[in-house]
């Protein structure tokens, strides 16, 4: 659920400057003219070109609240996946916390007692549409701070034609689905043997490293967190998984020119709309883009190390307010963002999965007409695991699992020590 760059900072520093002269350009947002009050709105840009950036969403979406809302104005400022948590941090930092945030992780923030909860914020009918596991994972002590804004689950996309040129399925085959981890091994084996230049791409790169990991760790039997909600990053099955990528896929070249801790998300997208990975994991995002380029693939999920079930990673991003004095103000322009023609034409540009009930159920319809190839998607969300947001220390664990991953898989990498390092620091930060 990631893009590509794009900086409204020009238009945040004028806000700047029209607001020092009355509040220093601290916590609290402008007021300009007869008391309007202006909300700074930062968000997360899912396009992935100039053409499609969410800026022309939040753009539309501020003008119909403007209207609606005589007296307060929203300067919404975008920035690509890779770089706006850190922003939305370097703000709150710096003591300048945007009004609104629409980002990654949320829970240090109201750990640190500076959000609005959603009760303080939202209507009753805006609180109640949630999917119910996504409002929970949006709780910190039982109190909800985190407001979901968008879903996905994440699938194994394959090239047909690639694995049938490669012999791996039959020319009129009309669907693939490995069984195990050895399978997915012989599969790019004979997408080397066949030429393709990235059989299997391995994004362990800034973007969205979090993500790919997971989806390994618990194909594997494992995951961040165990079923106490303790972390647990340094177990045997995810030491065993990052040692099957380590020696299995990256130790035997199958991963493809570049070392998986320079490969983000999108360039592994790009890769494969222009025909040259073989197989990858994705999100609903893909869906378009691999259409738009004529891409004929399939879609199953990542298959286990040993061919048993285990629950697929879903992803939330998150919605939050600060506390900059504009409770009123913040909850009218949330309420707004949540109508569900809104809902709808974020999820429905981006082929993602909506957080609300709602939304949900005009998404089920959707797959049975104009968009089946969400189904599955759609079908794997209620079970999926997602991040372990409540944890005040997840985005700190986020970002060292980003800076750091990338080295367990490289020739004489050791997951062990790495996974050993990152599970100390993260059970430090959240002592129980």
């Amino acid at each position: 659920m990631k893009g590509r760059y794009l900086s409204l900072a020009a238009s945040g520093a004028v806000l700047c400057l029209t607001a020092v002269t009355l509040t220093g350009c601290g916590a609290v947002g402008g007021l300009t003219g007869d008391n309007e009050v202006t909300l700074r709105v930062v968000a997360a840009d899912y396009g992935d070109n100039p053409q499609n950036s969410s800026e022309a969403y939040w753009k539309d979406l501020a003008t119909g609240f403007e209207k609606a809302n005589p007296g307060t104005k929203v300067e919404v400022s975008v920035y690509s996946w890779s770089e706006v948590d850190a922003k939305v941090a370097e703000m709150v930092k710096a003591g300048k916390a945007p009004d609104i945030a629409q980002i990654g992780a949320y829970s240090d923030y109201a750990a640190a007692g500076k959000l609005y909860s959603a009760e303080e914020l939202l209507s009753v009918k805006t609180e109640a549409d949630f999917l119910g596991p996504l409002a929970d994972a949006g709780k910190v002590k039982q109190v909800q701070y985190g407001m979901p804004f968008v879903a996905s689950t994440r699938l194994l996309f394959y090239n047909e034609k690639l694995l049938a040129d490669a012999g791996v399925i039959g020319k009129d085959a009309k669907g693939w689905q490995p069984k195990n981890w050895a399978d997915l091994e012989a599969a790019a084996k004979k997408l080397k043997a066949a030429n393709v230049p990235t059989p299997f791409a391995l994004p362990l790169g800034r973007e969205e490293a979090q993500a790919e990991t997971m989806m390994w760790m618990l194909a594997g039997g494992g995951g961040y967190t165990d079923n106490e909600e303790s972390y647990s990053i340094d177990s045997a099955p995810n030491v065993k998984a990052l040692e099957f990528l380590r020696d299995k896929m990256v130790g035997q070249g199958l991963t493809g020119p570049v070392e998986p801790g320079k490969l983000d998300r999108q360039a592994a997208f790009d890769g494969f709309t222009k025909g040259e990975v073989g197989m990858l994991n994705g999100h609903p995002t893909l869906l378009k883009q691999a259409a738009a380029k004529g891409v004929k693939f399939g879609m199953v999920p990542l298959p286990t190390s040993d061919g048993s079930d285990q629950p697929a990673m879903g992803v939330a991003d998150w919605v939050m307010a600060f506390k900059n004095g504009h409770r009123q103000e913040s909850g009218k322009f949330l309420d707004f963002l949540y109508q569900p023609k809104n809902v709808t034409a974020f999820t429905e540009k981006y082929d993602l999965l909506p957080a609300t009930t709602s939304g949900y159920q005009a998404k089920q319809a959707a797959t049975g007409g104009s968009a089946p190839q969400l189904k599955p998607f759609l079908t794997a969300l209620p079970s999926s695991r997602l991040y372990p947001v409540g944890k005040k220390s997840w985005a700190g664990v986020s970002e060292d699992i980003k800076q750091n991953i990338g080295k367990t898989v490289q020739p004489g990498g050791q997951p062990a020590k790495v996974l050993e390092q990152i599970a100390t620091a993260a059970r430090a930060a959240d002592p129980r």
